[in-house]
């Protein structure tokens, strides 16, 4: 006749303590608490007992235990109850030990897969095809909106009700952002589904669910008379000499901001008359990017760049950047510089920007100067096709482009000093 186990008291289990050997205080039905010897510090004091729950059982013929954790963290409810769910466990004719391994390993593998996880992978993957502040800003609006609400999730239990609680908090806040997460959420879903970890993009089913976005332009000046009035007015700049060169270069290369604050001495032959930069660079959607990896946009220098180029290497030529921050030769520029310096001249967010540059020139190259409007979009860095539908290299019509961007160049010294500007022939 089995040996019978009176039940533990709460009071019993508090007042245990250690003794020279291994101590075990049974409950009944394979539960007992387990006090393992006594200890003692350096000091010669007695530590305090440890005290372990462990359950005792048989399965397939074999002897097994399994560990329900320490008191005072688990009570001696607590681990009746454990003991109670394992013995339904054996019932039903599961090892309990095997059960809690297998729940362990899916908890894992969940973490594994969850949304941070799967996003951070994604990022680290294509940023480095991504111009540095894109991938800056993408991973901050994840880290700021995204994860915190739906990151420690595994994303394939992500639905679209889910992301839709993320895109309603931003929405109430910036709808352009709200537009943007939920882009950058399509592609980690995207990427996910490539990589085994997910079934599908849940942000399909979200389509027209955000308010439509307005659309805004770069704010630019076009007019040829209030073009004279802002190269005067960069001309009597009174801010650093760096800024104000980047000012006087911005319309003869009109380029991004980003591309010209990165602007770096080893991209130039001035002898030459030529900027190569690299595709890395620019900011291209990623599939033109990798087919065009390794390749550079060229950009013909008019005499007058060349000339302030020159200037500037005097001061900066130490520097591997052509626009060095005024704090550290080692960092460009801020890309708020140009914005600033406009600010400062008296031209605000409304009628001209940084990227305004870009717009003055597609405009008055193609409506004033005749310029063809493929060599104008080549030299903007768009993607321009030839009648066989290849992409131009960097080197296509490039006597064309020469003589473009030198007659751009003295039509805007022909607007500063005040003559009379006629349109000129198209450009052959």
């Amino acid at each position: 006749m089995p040996k019978k186990v009176l039940p533990l008291t709460e009071l019993q289990v508090n007042k245990a303590k250690a003794q020279e050997k291994e101590t075990k205080l049974f409950d009944g039905g394979g539960l007992f608490l387990l006090i393992p010897p006594a200890k003692k510090s350096p000091e010669g004091k007695m530590l305090p007992a440890s005290k372990l729950w462990r359950f005792k059982y048989r399965y397939a013929g074999k002897e097994k235990l399994l560990a329900f954790g320490s008191y005072p963290d688990i009570s001696l409810a607590d681990a009746r109850q454990r003991r109670e769910d394992a013995r339904r466990l054996l019932a039903n004719g599961v090892d309990p030990g095997e059960a809690r391994k297998a729940q362990k390993a899916a908890k894992q593998e969940a973490g594994e897969s969850s949304f941070e996880v799967v996003a951070r992978e994604w990022h680290a993957k294509f940023a480095p095809t991504w111009a540095e502040s894109h991938a800056y800003w993408t991973l901050r609006r994840l880290e700021q909106y995204v994860f915190p609400a739906i990151g420690a999730k595994p994303i394939a239990d992500l639905r679209a009700p889910d992301v839709l609680q993320v895109l309603r908090t931003i929405e109430a806040v910036a709808l352009e952002t709200a537009h943007r997460v939920k882009f950058m959420c399509g592609q980690i879903f995207r990427y996910a589904v490539g990589t085994g970890r997910a079934e599908r993009d849940p942000t399909a089913d979200l389509k027209g669910i955000l308010p439509p976005r307005s659309k805004k332009h770069h704010a630019a000046i076009t007019d040829p008379k209030e073009v004279a009035g802002l190269l005067r007015a960069i001309d009597d700049f009174n801010g650093t000499f760096t800024v104000k060169c980047a000012l006087r270069l911005a319309p003869l290369v009109f380029l991004r901001p980003g591309e010209l604050r990165q602007a770096e001495w080893a991209e130039f032959d001035l002898d030459a008359g030529e900027w190569n930069i690299p595709i890395e660079r620019m900011k291209l959607r990623t599939r033109l990017k990798e087919e065009r990896r390794g390749q550079k946009h060229l950009v013909p220098l008019a005499t007058q760049a060349v000339d302030i180029l020159r200037e500037l290497y005097s001061l900066t030529g130490r520097s591997r950047y052509v626009f060095p921050c005024s704090r550290s030769f080692a960092r460009p520029m801020s890309n708020n510089a140009i914005t600033a310096a406009l600010r400062r001249m008296g031209f605000n967010k409304e009628e001209m920007t940084g990227h305004g540059f870009r717009a003055m020139a597609r405009t008055i190259l193609d409506e004033v100067l005749q310029c063809r409007v493929d060599l104008i979009e080549h030299q903007l860095g768009h993607a321009v096709k030839d009648p066989l539908g290849r992409s131009y290299n960097r080197t296509t019509h490039l006597t064309e482009r020469r003589k473009m961007m030198q007659t751009w160049a003295d039509y805007l010294d022909g607007l500063k000093v005040g003559a009379k500007v006629i349109p000129l022939k198209r450009v052959e």
